[in-house]
C-alpha cells in the first residue's frame, strides 16, 4: 500500500528564536574559541530536544529542529554544496531599516550535492527525538542564482545560463534522494525569490541586468519541477514564499499575481506556504489560480515580524474571504514566515512565539476540526 503523503493543516515555516543558551555557545565556538565541535554539538541537542517538546506541546503534528544549527535559512546548506563558496565582504544586502551580515554566496566550481551534506545528520538527529512527523528546511534552487551575482559564477560553461540552471536542478535532484533516503518524507524548499519576483523594483533590477523577469519565473519554476519529479510518492515537498525576513524587516512588496499560476502549475509542489501578513503580500485573488485537487496553501495570515497575538476569531474571518477564491479544504494555516531566518531572529519574545504557535492548532482545530 502507498502511504499517505503528511500533509497538515497547521504548520509552521522553520525557524525559531535561538534561546540564549545556543547563542552563547555559538558564540564561545565560532567567535571566541572557548568551546569545542563536541560540545557546541551536545549543547544543540539538548536545546533542539526542547524545542521539539514545545512544539508537540502546541499541538502540532510536523516539528523542525528550528534550524538551531544554522546562521542563515539559506547560506548554511548552499555553503557546503560542492562547487559553492561563501566569502565576507565590506557590506552585506540592504533590508528596510537593517543590513545583513557581510556574507555573500559564489560559486568558484562546478555544483554537486555531497553525499556527507551535514544537514542530512540534522535531520537525522531531528527524526530521533521527534514523536511527530519530522520536517527540514533548506532554501530552493532559484536561491543558487538568484543570490549569487554573476561576476561571482567562476566556470566557463557556467556562463551560459542553462548550462548553471541543468547543474542546479541535478545537485538538487541528488538533494532530494539524499534525505530520502536518510528517512526524511516532509522536505520544504525555502523559494522566496518567487516573491521577490513579483516586486516592481526589484523586476526592473533584473531588466537592467539583462534578464528577462517573467523568463526567470518560468525557468525558476521548470528547475524546481526537475528536481523534484523523481521523489518517491511517499515524499511531500513544500515551498514557502516570502518577501524578506531579517529582525522583523522586509525587502520587498507586491501582490503574487505575476507568479502564482507559475508555482500552482508548473513546480509539482505539494504544499505552498505563502506570506499573507500585510498589504505588501497584495490581495488574495491569486488563489483563485491554484487548481482543483490535492496541492495545499498555508496561508500566512499570521505574523512573525512582532509579537502581538492575532485571535481565532480574527483569523477565521480571514479565511471565510480567503475561501472565496480557493476550496477551504485546500487550505491551511502557518505564520507568514520563520521566528528567526537568522540567528539574530525576529522582534517577539520565545513567549510570544509559544503563543503563536499554539494560536495555529487553535485556529485549525476551529475552522477544519483536525489538523491532518
Amino acid at each position: 500500500m502507498q502511504k499517505r503523503k503528511p500533509i497538515f493543516r497547521a504548520d509552521h515555516v522553520g525557524s525559531l528564536l535561538r534561546p540564549a543558551v545556543i547563542k552563547d555557545a555559538r558564540k564561545a565556538y565560532f567567535e571566541d574559541g572557548t568551546i569545542g565541535a563536541e560540545k557546541l554539538s551536545r549543547i544543540e541537542d539538548a536545546a533542539i530536544r526542547q524545542a521539539v517538546d514545545i512544539q508537540q506541546a502546541a499541538g502540532l503534528k510536523a516539528v523542525t529542529d528550528g534550524e538551531y544549527r544554522r546562521s542563515f535559512w539559506h547560506y548554511d546548506f548552499l555553503g557546503h554544496l560542492t562547487g559553492f563558496e561563501l566569502v565576507e565582504r565590506d557590506k552585506g544586502f540592504k533590508f528596510q531599516g537593517a543590513q545583513l551580515r557581510p556574507v555573500f554566496p559564489t560559486i568558484p566550481g562546478i555544483l554537486d550535492f555531497p553525499a556527507d551534506h551535514p544537514m542530512l545528520t540534522h535531520f537525522s538527529f531531528l527524526a530521533s527525538v521527534a514523536n511527530v512527523q519530522p520536517k527540514i528546511s533548506i532554501p530552493g534552487p532559484s536561491c543558487c542564482h538568484f543570490r549569487t551575482a554573476l561576476e561571482d559564477i567562476g566556470p566557463d560553461e557556467y556562463q551560459d545560463h542553462e548550462a548553471l540552471f541543468a547543474d542546479i536542478t541535478k545537485t538538487y535532484a541528488k538533494a532530494v534522494q539524499a534525505f530520502y533516503d536518510a528517512g526524511c518524507r516532509y522536505l520544504q524548499m525555502d523559494d522566496i525569490f518567487f516573491a521577490y519576483l513579483c516586486d516592481p523594483k526589484i523586476r526592473a533590477e533584473k531588466h537592467s541586468q539583462g534578464m528577462d523577469p517573467d523568463w526567470l519565473v518560468t525557468r525558476y519554476a521548470a528547475m524546481m519541477h526537475d528536481a523534484i519529479k523523481d521523489r518517491p510518492a511517499d515524499m511531500t515537498v513544500a515551498m514557502h514564499l516570502c518577501r524578506g525576513n531579517f529582525r522583523s524587516t522586509w525587502v520587498a512588496n507586491g501582490a503574487y499575481d505575476p507568479v502564482a499560476e507559475a508555482i500552482f502549475t508548473q513546480t509539482g509542489i505539494d504544499v505552498f506556504f505563502l506570506e499573507y501578513d500585510s498589504h505588501r503580500a497584495g490581495g488574495l485573488e491569486p488563489l483563485g489560480l491554484l487548481p482543483k485537487g490535492d496541492q495545499r496553501v498555508m496561508v500566512g495570515f499570521m505574523t512573525t515580524k512582532s509579537g502581538k497575538l492575532e485571535t481565532v476569531d480574527e483569523l477565521c474571518r480571514k479565511f471565510d474571504v480567503a475561501s472565496k477564491y480557493a476550496d477551504l479544504d485546500q487550505l491551511g494555516i502557518a505564520p507568514q514566515c520563520g521566528f528567526a531566518s537568522t540567528e539574530e531572529g525576529n522582534k517577539l519574545s520565545e513567549d510570544q512565539q509559544k503563543h503563536k504557535l499554539e494560536l495555529l492548532v487553535k485556529t485549525a482545530e476551529r475552522i477544519w476540526g483536525t489538523l491532518e
